[in-house]
């Protein structure tokens, strides 16, 4: 089934590349590989802020992670121009702005694996890593970057 065709059943529009917040850009290709840089967790357009642990739980961590997830998505459409030329979701590394005792980074960052695996099928199951961190950009609660290999 087509990569669009998929966000279309699970109702998702992809939103455009979000304009760099600091010196670097939004994607960089190098042969077959894209490098997406890190998107921060937005809630009605702007920094979902929080802290899980503290200020949010691990529900709405995932929340935040899929929600990344879509801002990803958009910004691949626009390095590659067809999301169907994914040959494989390759890494995925998420930052969770989390208390020093708070352990489920790797449940909030389920919210976007497991939407990267509904969009991208068997080209969407990756490497990743999760990890707990101080404080995030803008104080954001989660921030996720990924690598993707082209057909």
């Amino acid at each position: 089934m087509s990569v669009y065709k998929q966000l279309e059943q699970l109702n998702i529009q992809l939103p455009p590349v979000s304009v760099p917040a600091a010196a670097y850009v939004p994607f960089v290709q190098t042969g077959n590989l894209v490098f997406l840089s890190g998107h921060i967790a937005k809630k009605d357009g702007k920094p979902w802020v929080g802290q899980l642990g503290k200020t949010m739980s691990t529900e709405e961590g995932q929340q935040a992670a899929r929600a990344i997830a879509i801002d990803l998505m958009g910004t691949l459409h626009a390095a590659v121009g067809d999301l169907n030329k994914i040959k494989r979701i390759v890494k995925v590394m998420s930052l969770v702005n989390s208390t020093g005792d708070f352990t489920e980074q790797h449940l909030v960052t389920n919210g976007c694996s497991e939407l990267l695996g509904q969009v991208f099928g068997a080209a969407g199951a990756h490497a990743r890593s999760a990890f707990g961190v101080a404080q995030i950009p803008l104080g954001a609660c989660v921030e996720i970057e990924l690598i993707v290999e082209l057909a």
